[in-house]
């Protein structure tokens, strides 16, 4: 049973206000809770599910500490953000990473210059997972890292993909002696280029990388079209899986 103060509480962390002012976030679905509870960077404080997820997990839930409130299908929907719930919603403590220097000189980062679109973000923190990315810094225009839509689009990536928020100003003198690549449309063919360890700067949907990052650019990159193109450009994130998959087969094999 979960009370009325509850549903209360939950509701308001649909809120991006609420979430920064409480440092709580929400997340949902069986495989991402499921995610979240056998990893130990994130503190998962409730869970709010179906009998059935329950006794599954209720031993976790105990050796974690972890409240736990067993709620029908109604009540699940006036606490989820989705039109279909599934099983359970969880309350989880925001953690906020710090700039690893020694992962900007030694391994592919991303920068992401005003990335608005949160299921982007998300879907770009699975890529830079899934390809062995060092680090993401955001600018802090980037949407918000605990919007529900991101949790969703990483898929659980936001457990192992270390995610900062810094301007590109504060970063900059921890890159002076590294490649930093832009994703342009008059760059050089990403595939005929010869890439090395450094900084990938992936600009706005809409408006590409600000002015003052393309000056600080050294090695412009782009994705070549076929000559039967009519797109003016790549989604954010796909031509950021692009360029990253080619960083990833030419330092690896």
């Amino acid at each position: 049973m979960i009370s009325k103060n509850q549903i209360k509480h939950i509701q308001a962390l649909h809120s991006k206000k609420n979430r920064e002012e409480s440092s709580l976030f929400i997340i949902e679905g069986v495989k991402l809770i499921e995610e979240f509870l056998y990893q130990t960077k994130f503190e998962v404080t409730d869970i709010f599910a179906t009998e059935e997820f329950i006794k599954k997990h209720k031993s976790t839930f105990s050796s974690k500490s972890i409240r736990f409130f067993e709620v029908n299908d109604d009540e699940l929907k006036k606490i989820s953000l989705q039109s279909t719930p599934n099983e359970t919603l969880a309350i989880v403590k925001q953690k906020h990473d710090n700039l690893n220097e020694n992962l900007i000189q030694s391994s592919v980062n991303l920068f992401l210059d005003d990335i608005r679109d949160p299921g982007n973000l998300g879907t770009i923190i699975r890529i830079a997972d899934w390809f062995g990315i060092g680090q993401i810094i955001c600018s802090p225009n980037c949407t918000e890292l605990y919007n529900p839509k991101v949790l969703q689009a990483s898929m659980g990536a936001i457990i192992r993909m270390p995610v900062v928020y810094m301007a590109f100003k504060e970063l900059k003198p921890f890159l002076q002696s590294i490649p930093k690549y832009g994703a342009v449309l008059t760059g050089q063919n990403i595939y005929t280029s010869t890439l090395s360890p450094g900084i990938i700067i992936i600009g706005n949907e809409a408006k590409g990388i600000s002015q003052e990052i393309l000056y600080e650019i050294t090695h412009p990159i782009t994705i070549p079209s076929a000559q039967s193109n009519g797109s003016e450009s790549l989604n954010a994130a796909n031509a950021c899986a692009i360029i990253c998959s080619e960083f990833h087969r030419q330092l690896t094999y």
